[in-house]
């Protein structure tokens, strides 16, 4: 302090750290500790959420783990370019945001595919496993044959029956078709030996189906009922002489 004018000139001076007690001290880092630990938890949620952001953003809005490649599992009468076509999926498109169930709708829509199972490869493959229709008949078109499987459905046109599959003779196959489900009914009941000389299931109506077996023998069926009962009736007439054997009413047989 000095004088002049009696006025007084205060100067501010750092209090040494041993000049706080150390009470006080104690308390002040505690108090750092707390506030501390109350930002922590925040801190720690904000980071999480910037890295989730980041996995997100990187997995479902960036082409760094898109698709590129397609792979085809089980296809055999149709191509993999087939099935791939159908997929429609694009090159590099997320592979965390392709529709699993469109793609399955769209490779189902090939004829001679019956199930489709579609399922993500990571980092980058779309796996398409197909199973395809299996022919329980040919129905004779025209010159060529329409291959169906057991739901009815016509998949594949050929130019030859397949050897050892029977033929379906009806106008218009197709899993709707009452003469077809018909047809596919008998063949369910057919015993393993009127299998084995089976040549054609004929259904020109629904009461009028007949079996055109080997050596030019014939069963009439009558209609699909009771088609169990009516296959074990006509294999145990099969070894009896005649050309045509009418199981229609199973309880009243005839051989002619």
């Amino acid at each position: 302090m000095s004088g002049g004018g009696g006025g007084r000139n205060w100067r501010l001076v750092r209090a040494d750290t041993d000049a706080v007690p150390p009470s006080v001290r104690r308390f002040m880092a505690r108090a750092r500790q707390r506030r501390l630990r109350a930002a922590l938890p925040w801190a720690v949620g904000a980071g999480v959420v910037l890295v989730a952001g980041a996995l997100v953003w990187l997995i479902y809005g960036t082409s760094v783990l898109g698709v590129r490649e397609v792979e085809v599992v089980g296809a055999q009468l149709v191509t993999p370019l087939q099935v791939e076509q159908a997929a429609a999926v694009p090159l590099n498109e997320p592979l965390a945001r392709v529709d699993l169930d469109a793609v399955r709708a769209r490779v189902r829509g090939l004829a001679a595919v019956d199930r489709v199972v579609v399922r993500r490869s990571w980092p980058s493959t779309l796996v398409v496993e197909v199973v395809e229709r299996t022919a329980v008949a040919a129905v004779p078109t025209g010159g060529q044959f329409t291959l169906i499987d057991a739901g009815g459905m016509p998949y594949r046109v050929v130019s030859r029956a397949p050897a050892g599959l029977p033929l379906v003779r009806v106008g218009a196959p197709g899993p709707t078709d009452v003469h077809t489900r018909s047809a596919l009914t008998v063949l369910a009941a057919l015993s393993d030996e009127l299998r084995e000389q089976l040549v054609a299931v004929a259904v020109p109506a629904p009461a009028q189906i007949k079996l055109e077996l080997t050596k030019s023998r014939t069963v009439v069926w009558g209609d699909e009922t009771a088609s169990d009962t009516k296959s074990q009736v006509a294999t145990a007439l099969l070894r009896r002489a005649g050309s045509e054997i009418d199981v229609s009413a199973p309880s009243v047989v005839t051989i002619r």
